[in-house]
Protein backbone atom coordinates (compact mmCIF):
# COMPACT_ATOMS: atom_id res chain seq x y z
CA UNK A 1 0.00 0.00 0.00
CA UNK A 2 2.87 2.41 0.79
CA UNK A 3 4.49 1.79 -2.61
CA UNK A 4 1.15 2.24 -4.37
CA UNK A 5 0.58 5.57 -2.58
CA UNK A 6 4.01 6.89 -3.52
CA UNK A 7 3.55 5.81 -7.15
CA UNK A 8 0.22 7.68 -7.29
CA UNK A 9 1.92 10.76 -5.77
CA UNK A 10 4.56 10.60 -8.52
CA UNK A 11 1.88 10.47 -11.23
CA UNK A 12 -0.07 13.37 -9.69
CA UNK A 13 3.07 15.49 -9.41
CA UNK A 14 3.83 14.88 -13.10
CA UNK A 15 0.32 15.69 -14.32
CA UNK A 16 -0.44 18.66 -12.05
CA UNK A 17 2.65 20.77 -12.84
CA UNK A 18 1.82 23.70 -15.07
CA UNK A 19 5.27 25.27 -15.55
CA UNK A 20 8.93 24.84 -14.78
CA UNK A 21 11.91 27.18 -14.67
CA UNK A 22 14.86 26.96 -17.03
CA UNK A 23 17.15 24.08 -16.05
CA UNK A 24 20.36 25.09 -14.25
CA UNK A 25 23.88 23.78 -14.70
CA UNK A 26 26.11 23.29 -11.64
CA UNK A 27 25.90 21.67 -8.22
CA UNK A 28 22.74 20.87 -6.29
CA UNK A 29 21.90 19.38 -2.89
CA UNK A 30 18.73 17.60 -1.87
CA UNK A 31 16.83 15.83 0.89
CA UNK A 32 14.14 13.21 0.39
CA UNK A 33 11.74 10.79 2.00
CA UNK A 34 12.42 7.19 1.00
CA UNK A 35 10.30 4.07 0.67
CA UNK A 36 11.92 0.73 -0.21
CA UNK A 37 9.94 -2.48 -0.82
CA UNK A 38 12.23 -5.45 -0.07
CA UNK A 39 11.30 -9.13 -0.45
CA UNK A 40 14.18 -10.92 1.22
CA UNK A 41 13.46 -14.40 2.59
CA UNK A 42 15.49 -16.58 4.99
CA UNK A 43 18.12 -13.89 5.47
CA UNK A 44 19.43 -15.46 8.68
CA UNK A 45 18.34 -18.21 11.03
CA UNK A 46 15.92 -17.88 13.95
CA UNK A 47 16.03 -21.13 15.95
CA UNK A 48 16.55 -22.90 12.57
CA UNK A 49 13.45 -21.19 11.16
CA UNK A 50 14.10 -18.08 9.10
CA UNK A 51 13.94 -14.31 8.93
CA UNK A 52 12.06 -12.41 6.20
CA UNK A 53 12.74 -8.72 5.52
CA UNK A 54 9.87 -6.52 4.36
CA UNK A 55 9.72 -2.84 3.46
CA UNK A 56 11.60 0.21 4.78
CA UNK A 57 10.77 3.88 5.25
CA UNK A 58 13.41 6.50 5.89
CA UNK A 59 15.08 9.66 4.70
CA UNK A 60 18.16 10.59 2.73
CA UNK A 61 20.51 13.22 1.31
CA UNK A 62 22.05 13.65 -2.13
CA UNK A 63 24.72 15.78 -3.79
CA UNK A 64 24.67 16.18 -7.56
CA UNK A 65 25.99 18.08 -10.54
CA UNK A 66 24.11 19.10 -13.72
CA UNK A 67 26.58 18.99 -16.63
CA UNK A 68 24.26 20.27 -19.36
CA UNK A 69 20.61 20.16 -20.49
CA UNK A 70 20.67 16.37 -20.81
CA UNK A 71 23.04 14.83 -18.26
CA UNK A 72 23.62 14.99 -14.51
CA UNK A 73 25.07 12.72 -11.81
CA UNK A 74 24.68 12.43 -8.05
CA UNK A 75 25.84 10.71 -4.86
CA UNK A 76 23.16 9.36 -2.50
CA UNK A 77 22.89 8.39 1.17
CA UNK A 78 19.71 6.96 2.72
CA UNK A 79 18.98 6.10 6.36
CA UNK A 80 16.53 3.16 6.32
CA UNK A 81 14.34 1.30 8.84
CA UNK A 82 13.47 -2.26 7.73
CA UNK A 83 10.55 -4.29 9.11
CA UNK A 84 11.22 -8.02 9.57
CA UNK A 85 9.47 -11.20 10.69
CA UNK A 86 11.37 -14.14 12.21
CA UNK A 87 9.93 -17.68 12.19
CA UNK A 88 10.87 -20.43 14.64
CA UNK A 89 10.61 -24.16 13.90
CA UNK A 90 7.80 -24.50 16.46
CA UNK A 91 5.56 -22.25 14.36
CA UNK A 92 5.91 -19.09 16.46
CA UNK A 93 7.13 -15.81 15.00
CA UNK A 94 8.27 -12.40 16.15
CA UNK A 95 8.41 -9.08 14.33
CA UNK A 96 10.64 -6.06 14.65
CA UNK A 97 12.61 -3.43 12.81
CA UNK A 98 16.30 -2.73 12.22
CA UNK A 99 18.25 0.23 10.87
CA UNK A 100 19.96 0.07 7.48
CA UNK A 101 22.09 2.29 5.27
CA UNK A 102 22.17 2.79 1.48
CA UNK A 103 24.99 4.45 -0.42
CA UNK A 104 25.09 4.92 -4.17
CA UNK A 105 25.82 6.81 -7.35
CA UNK A 106 23.39 7.59 -10.17
CA UNK A 107 23.52 8.95 -13.70
CA UNK A 108 20.47 10.91 -14.87
CA UNK A 109 19.38 11.52 -18.48
CA UNK A 110 16.96 14.44 -18.79
CA UNK A 111 14.63 13.69 -21.71
CA UNK A 112 14.83 16.54 -24.26
CA UNK A 113 16.27 18.68 -21.45
CA UNK A 114 12.84 18.77 -19.78
CA UNK A 115 11.47 17.82 -16.34
CA UNK A 116 11.29 14.04 -16.95
CA UNK A 117 14.45 11.96 -16.58
CA UNK A 118 15.71 8.38 -16.56
CA UNK A 119 17.91 6.95 -13.79
CA UNK A 120 20.63 4.29 -13.77
CA UNK A 121 23.15 3.52 -11.03
CA UNK A 122 24.73 1.27 -8.42
CA UNK A 123 23.82 1.00 -4.73
CA UNK A 124 25.37 -0.62 -1.66
CA UNK A 125 22.82 -1.65 0.99
CA UNK A 126 23.85 -2.61 4.54
CA UNK A 127 21.03 -4.01 6.69
CA UNK A 128 20.11 -7.04 8.88
CA UNK A 129 23.61 -8.55 8.57
CA UNK A 130 23.54 -8.21 4.76
CA UNK A 131 26.02 -6.10 2.75
CA UNK A 132 24.72 -6.20 -0.83
CA UNK A 133 25.26 -4.47 -4.18
CA UNK A 134 22.32 -3.54 -6.43
CA UNK A 135 22.02 -2.14 -9.94
CA UNK A 136 19.05 0.21 -10.33
CA UNK A 137 17.05 1.79 -13.15
CA UNK A 138 14.12 4.14 -12.84
CA UNK A 139 12.34 7.32 -13.84
CA UNK A 140 11.71 10.67 -12.21
CA UNK A 141 10.15 14.09 -12.50
CA UNK A 142 11.52 17.48 -11.40
CA UNK A 143 9.46 20.67 -11.02
CA UNK A 144 10.95 24.10 -10.26
CA UNK A 145 8.70 26.22 -8.06
CA UNK A 146 11.32 29.02 -7.63
CA UNK A 147 14.54 29.83 -9.50
CA UNK A 148 16.60 27.63 -7.16
CA UNK A 149 14.19 25.19 -5.46
CA UNK A 150 12.75 22.13 -7.15
CA UNK A 151 10.45 19.25 -6.19
CA UNK A 152 11.52 15.71 -7.19
CA UNK A 153 9.57 12.45 -7.43
CA UNK A 154 11.16 9.14 -8.44
CA UNK A 155 10.61 5.41 -8.57
CA UNK A 156 13.29 2.77 -9.28
CA UNK A 157 13.72 -0.98 -9.73
CA UNK A 158 16.67 -2.55 -7.83
CA UNK A 159 18.28 -5.81 -9.01
CA UNK A 160 20.64 -7.60 -6.60
CA UNK A 161 24.12 -8.40 -7.93
CA UNK A 162 25.18 -10.59 -4.95
CA UNK A 163 21.81 -12.31 -4.56
CA UNK A 164 18.77 -12.54 -6.78
CA UNK A 165 16.68 -9.98 -4.90
CA UNK A 166 14.44 -7.73 -7.02
CA UNK A 167 13.19 -4.69 -5.05
CA UNK A 168 11.30 -1.48 -5.76
CA UNK A 169 11.82 1.96 -4.24
CA UNK A 170 10.36 5.46 -4.42
CA UNK A 171 11.51 8.91 -3.32
CA UNK A 172 9.90 12.33 -2.78
CA UNK A 173 12.23 15.25 -2.11
CA UNK A 174 13.36 18.85 -2.45
CA UNK A 175 16.52 20.15 -4.14
CA UNK A 176 18.42 23.42 -4.00
CA UNK A 177 20.26 24.19 -7.24
CA UNK A 178 23.37 26.39 -7.49
CA UNK A 179 24.77 27.95 -10.66
CA UNK A 180 23.60 30.04 -13.56
CA UNK A 181 20.68 29.15 -15.79
CA UNK A 182 21.68 27.23 -18.90
CA UNK A 183 18.71 28.56 -20.87
CA UNK A 184 16.35 31.48 -20.48
CA UNK A 185 13.06 32.68 -21.89
CA UNK A 186 13.62 34.78 -25.06
CA UNK A 187 13.04 38.52 -24.59
CA UNK A 188 11.97 40.66 -27.52
CA UNK A 189 14.13 43.74 -27.80
CA UNK A 190 12.44 47.12 -28.03
CA UNK A 191 13.06 48.99 -31.27
CA UNK A 192 15.73 51.69 -31.09
CA UNK A 193 16.43 54.61 -33.33
CA UNK A 194 20.18 54.07 -33.41
CA UNK A 195 22.84 51.75 -31.97
CA UNK A 196 25.54 53.46 -29.93
CA UNK A 197 28.66 51.40 -29.02
CA UNK A 198 28.99 51.05 -25.24
CA UNK A 199 31.99 49.65 -23.37
CA UNK A 200 30.93 46.51 -21.48
CA UNK A 201 32.84 45.07 -18.53
CA UNK A 202 33.94 41.40 -18.92
CA UNK A 203 31.37 38.94 -17.57
CA UNK A 204 32.44 36.81 -14.56
CA UNK A 205 29.44 34.56 -13.85
CA UNK A 206 30.92 32.59 -10.94
CA UNK A 207 32.69 35.53 -9.25
CA UNK A 208 36.20 34.01 -9.26
CA UNK A 209 37.83 37.09 -10.86
CA UNK A 210 38.42 35.19 -14.12
CA UNK A 211 36.32 36.48 -17.07
CA UNK A 212 34.02 33.90 -18.63
CA UNK A 213 35.97 34.16 -21.90
CA UNK A 214 39.10 32.83 -20.13
CA UNK A 215 37.37 30.64 -17.51
CA UNK A 216 37.86 26.92 -18.28
CA UNK A 217 36.00 25.78 -15.11
CA UNK A 218 32.58 27.41 -14.88
CA UNK A 219 30.67 27.57 -11.57
CA UNK A 220 33.76 27.15 -9.37
CA UNK A 221 32.64 27.29 -5.68
CA UNK A 222 33.16 30.72 -4.12
CA UNK A 223 35.24 29.19 -1.30
CA UNK A 224 37.86 27.72 -3.69
CA UNK A 225 41.08 29.43 -4.69
CA UNK A 226 41.56 29.28 -8.48
CA UNK A 227 44.41 29.40 -10.99
CA UNK A 228 44.66 31.62 -14.09
CA UNK A 229 42.19 29.42 -15.97
CA UNK A 230 39.50 29.67 -13.26
CA UNK A 231 39.96 26.06 -12.06
CA UNK A 232 40.20 25.01 -8.39
CA UNK A 233 43.70 24.89 -6.89
CA UNK A 234 44.74 21.77 -4.95
CA UNK A 235 47.61 20.98 -2.57
CA UNK A 236 49.01 17.81 -1.00
CA UNK A 237 48.49 17.40 2.76
CA UNK A 238 50.08 14.75 5.00
CA UNK A 239 47.71 12.84 7.30
CA UNK A 240 48.87 10.51 10.07
CA UNK A 241 47.63 8.09 12.71
CA UNK A 242 49.36 5.87 15.29
CA UNK A 243 48.78 2.75 17.38
CA UNK A 244 50.03 1.66 20.82
CA UNK A 245 49.04 -1.70 22.35
CA UNK A 246 50.54 -2.88 25.67
CA UNK A 247 50.63 -6.41 27.08
CA UNK A 248 50.81 -8.15 30.48
CA UNK A 249 53.97 -10.05 31.33
CA UNK A 250 54.77 -13.16 29.24
CA UNK A 251 51.68 -12.96 26.95
CA UNK A 252 50.84 -11.96 23.38
CA UNK A 253 47.04 -11.80 23.77
CA UNK A 254 45.54 -8.46 22.70
CA UNK A 255 43.16 -7.03 25.31
CA UNK A 256 39.70 -5.98 24.12
CA UNK A 257 40.22 -2.37 25.25
CA UNK A 258 42.50 -1.85 22.24
CA UNK A 259 39.89 -2.89 19.64
CA UNK A 260 38.81 0.70 18.97
CA UNK A 261 42.40 1.81 18.31
CA UNK A 262 42.98 -1.13 15.96
CA UNK A 263 39.68 -0.38 14.18
CA UNK A 264 40.85 3.23 13.71
CA UNK A 265 44.06 2.02 12.01
CA UNK A 266 42.00 -0.36 9.81
CA UNK A 267 39.73 2.53 8.78
CA UNK A 268 42.80 4.68 7.93
CA UNK A 269 44.21 1.88 5.75
CA UNK A 270 40.88 1.46 3.95
CA UNK A 271 40.63 5.21 3.31
CA UNK A 272 44.20 5.25 1.96
CA UNK A 273 44.57 1.98 -0.01
CA UNK A 274 48.13 2.78 -1.10
CA UNK A 275 49.37 2.86 2.53
CA UNK A 276 51.05 -0.06 4.33
CA UNK A 277 51.76 -0.55 8.03
CA UNK A 278 54.79 -1.79 10.00
CA UNK A 279 53.90 -3.29 13.40
CA UNK A 280 56.88 -3.23 15.80
CA UNK A 281 56.71 -5.66 18.71
CA UNK A 282 58.71 -4.98 21.92
CA UNK A 283 59.33 -6.63 25.26
CA UNK A 284 60.71 -5.66 28.65
CA UNK A 285 64.28 -6.50 29.68
CA UNK A 286 63.10 -9.24 32.07
CA UNK A 287 64.08 -12.76 30.95
CA UNK A 288 66.29 -14.08 28.17
CA UNK A 289 66.82 -11.85 25.15
CA UNK A 290 66.15 -14.56 22.51
CA UNK A 291 62.86 -15.55 24.19
CA UNK A 292 61.84 -11.89 24.47
CA UNK A 293 62.49 -11.38 20.76
CA UNK A 294 60.22 -14.31 19.82
CA UNK A 295 57.53 -13.09 22.23
CA UNK A 296 57.63 -9.54 20.79
CA UNK A 297 57.16 -10.98 17.27
CA UNK A 298 54.11 -12.93 18.49
CA UNK A 299 52.69 -9.71 19.90
CA UNK A 300 53.08 -7.92 16.57
CA UNK A 301 51.52 -10.90 14.75
CA UNK A 302 48.55 -10.87 17.16
CA UNK A 303 47.81 -7.23 16.30
CA UNK A 304 48.22 -8.05 12.59
CA UNK A 305 45.59 -10.80 12.93
CA UNK A 306 43.16 -8.22 14.34
CA UNK A 307 43.75 -5.92 11.33
CA UNK A 308 43.27 -8.81 8.90
CA UNK A 309 40.00 -9.67 10.66
CA UNK A 310 38.97 -6.03 10.08
CA UNK A 311 39.39 -6.55 6.32
CA UNK A 312 42.99 -5.43 5.72
CA UNK A 313 44.96 -7.56 3.23
CA UNK A 314 47.86 -9.43 4.82
CA UNK A 315 50.33 -8.19 2.16
CA UNK A 316 49.82 -4.60 3.43
CA UNK A 317 51.03 -5.53 6.93
CA UNK A 318 54.64 -6.16 8.03
CA UNK A 319 55.51 -7.35 11.54
CA UNK A 320 58.87 -7.34 13.32
CA UNK A 321 59.93 -8.46 16.80
CA UNK A 322 62.56 -6.21 18.38
CA UNK A 323 62.55 -7.80 21.83
CA UNK A 324 64.34 -5.62 24.36
CA UNK A 325 66.44 -3.77 21.75
CA UNK A 326 64.49 -0.50 21.99
CA UNK A 327 63.31 -0.03 25.56
CA UNK A 328 60.92 2.86 26.01
CA UNK A 329 61.77 3.15 29.71
CA UNK A 330 65.17 1.84 30.91
CA UNK A 331 64.30 1.88 34.61
CA UNK A 332 64.25 -1.50 36.45
CA UNK A 333 60.74 -1.10 37.88
CA UNK A 334 57.41 -2.86 37.36
CA UNK A 335 56.01 0.30 35.78
CA UNK A 336 58.90 0.56 33.33
CA UNK A 337 58.60 -3.13 32.37
CA UNK A 338 54.85 -2.69 31.72
CA UNK A 339 55.57 0.35 29.53
CA UNK A 340 58.10 -1.63 27.46
CA UNK A 341 55.78 -4.60 26.69
CA UNK A 342 54.10 -3.08 23.63
CA UNK A 343 53.34 -3.02 19.88
CA UNK A 344 53.69 0.32 18.09
CA UNK A 345 52.84 1.60 14.60
CA UNK A 346 53.07 4.97 12.86
CA UNK A 347 51.11 5.48 9.62
CA UNK A 348 51.04 8.40 7.20
CA UNK A 349 49.59 9.20 3.79
CA UNK A 350 49.16 12.12 1.41
CA UNK A 351 45.72 13.58 0.62
CA UNK A 352 44.96 15.99 -2.20
CA UNK A 353 42.79 18.83 -0.84
CA UNK A 354 41.34 22.08 -2.17
CA UNK A 355 43.02 25.41 -1.43
CA UNK A 356 40.52 27.84 0.11
CA UNK A 357 40.44 31.57 -0.63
Amino acid sequence: MKLKSLTIALALAATSASSFAAEKEGFYIGAFGDYYDASWENVRGYEQGGLDVDDSTGWGLELGYRFNDYWSARLEYADMDFDWTARATDGTSVSGSEDGKRYGIDGLYHINGGPFYGIFGLKNLDAVDEDLMFANVGAGYQHYFTDNFAFNAETSLYQGLDRGYTDVGAKLGLSYIFGAQSSAEPVEAAPVAAVVPVAVAPVDSDGDNIPDADDQCANTPMTDAVDGTGCTLYEDREVTTSLLVTFPNNTSKVAGKYDSGIDKVAAFLKEHPETTVLLEGHSSAVGKADYNKRLSKKRADAVADKLIADGIAADRITTVGLGEERLKNTANTAEAHAENRRVEAQLKSIERVKVER
